[in-house]
């Protein structure tokens, strides 16, 4: 304020010995040392510096970042798609770019020219000014980005229509994979269908199965019971343990071919004929089994983490309230016990999708599958395997974005990155809430 009070003092005075058509030197030096005060972009300049050096400093010292910077990006994008063909949108992009480049060109000329009379005789030096070209040089930079984007994206099109249109496999990797993805397109849409329901329902049928293996698991027979009750306690206790020792100690993909030919086996025994035991017991159905035995152990060891994680007060509560030890259970630790495995329970979904690939051993028609029978047609596999990565990749980031939302709605901690409930890491730490009386 009090810098806008002295400049209109000067100004009037200015205009008053101008009329009077009398020089004023000091004047003149007053009102450029407040202009270069006011200013918000001017630096001091060292006393002894050169000629060249003081041109410089001048040149930059009015909107260096909205006309220099701004310039410059706009040469290079100019630069970039100098060669290509971008159409209507690239044309009115680059009359952006062209038309703030002859205007900062103007100003520089102006600048050059008037010296130390730019700031007061130059119209795109008033202070009036200074928002609109700033709001004006963001236009430029979206603009400039737009064009140095539309450059790639336009090649980019372009290798994919004469890949799609050509009548046999190109040579060049790039042009190869969109061939073999549009071309087998029908191959992968089955594969990666497949893969979703693999994992999602596998997902979904192994969650209660492990919910019931962890009642067996975390069974202890008590002195008051009779000895039928502590015998399957036992039993079931040592039968999940037996359980989750087994599979998790085998790979995934043994424990599928064992599931599909046990399964034909018993079909076999039962005197069925090929083409029945077919209709029934497809590799489908043999994939869907092995998924949901193989996640059940693992989500049984989560859940149990999360039940111990519960303070055992909590129980002990509950039962000194009149509740039945499968009362208490059921009611008060079971669900603060699911709620701090959700996390790792949602990671074995991206872990499921991941992990189906291996069934395509037993002939599932997964993506895996999908991807090999592309390679037998097109005899190039690092194409179609760089296909399957980047399709797997965004299976995965989008159901691990769909989890984290889902863990945001249920005001739980979001699944970490995607790995496998096999970590240590993957054990819940949550701490015990208090239980509400």
């Amino acid at each position: 304020m009090p810098h806008l009070c002295i400049w209109r003092s000067i100004a009037i005075y200015k205009g008053a010995i101008m009329a009077l058509g009398v020089p004023d030197p000091q004047l003149e030096e007053a009102v450029v040392e407040e202009e270069e005060n006011l200013h918000p972009y001017a630096e001091p300049l060292p006393e002894d510096a050169g000629a060249l050096r003081r041109l410089a400093h001048f040149l930059k010292s009015d909107h260096p970042y909205v006309f220099l910077g701004t310039s410059a990006l706009a040469s290079f994008s100019l630069a970039c798609c100098a060669t290509m063909s971008l159409g209507a949108a690239g044309l009115a992009l680059t009359l952006v770019c062209v038309a703030w480049l002859a205007l900062s060109l103007v100003a520089l000329v102006a600048k050059a020219v008037l010296r130390k009379r730019y700031r007061s005789h130059f119209v795109l030096a008033k202070v009036s000014l200074r928002a609109p070209l700033r709001y004006a040089s963001y236009l430029v930079w979206i603009c400039s980005a737009a064009l140095f984007c539309l450059g790639p994206i336009a090649r980019f099109v372009a290798l994919c229509q004469g890949a799609i249109a050509s009548s046999t496999n190109p040579t060049g990797f790039l042009e190869s994979a969109v061939y073999m993805l549009y071309n087998g397109r029908q191959l992968f849409v089955t594969g990666v269908t497949t893969t979703i329901e693999l994992a999602l329902f596998g997902t979904v049928i192994a969650f209660f199965l492990a919910l019931l293996m962890v009642f067996l698991r975390i069974q202890t027979p008590d002195r008051g019971e009779n000895d039928a009750v502590r015998f399957f306690k036992t039993l079931g206790s040592g039968f999940a343990r037996f359980y989750s020792t087994v599979v998790r100690g085998t790979p995934m993909m043994v424990q599928g071919a064992i599931v599909y030919f046990a399964g034909l086996a018993v079909f076999r025994s039962l005197g069925w004929e090929t083409a029945h035991i077919n209709a029934v017991w497809s590799p489908f159905w043999a994939g869907l089994v092995t998924i949901s035995l193989n996640s059940t152990a693992y989500m049984m060891e989560v859940l149990r983490g999360g039940i111990e994680a519960v303070d055992p007060g909590q129980l002990e509560a509950a039962r000194s309230l009149g509740l039945s030890q499968w009362q208490a259970m059921r009611k008060v630790v079971f669900p603060q016990g699911v709620k701090n495995s959700i996390p790792a329970l949602s990671n074995e979904l991206i872990v499921n999708i991941k992990d189906s690939s291996v069934l395509s051993i037993i002939g599932v028609f997964d993506l895996m599958f999908a991807t090999t029978s592309v390679i037998g047609i097109y005899y190039k596999g690092l194409e179609a395997y760089c296909i399957a990565a980047v399709i797997y990749l965004i299976l995965t980031m989008l159901f691990s974005k769909i989890l984290t939302m889902l863990a945001a709605r249920l005001d739980v901690e979001a699944p970490g990155p995607v790995g496998s409930t096999t970590d240590p890491a993957a054990a819940p730490r949550h701490p015990a809430q208090p239980m509400q009386s």
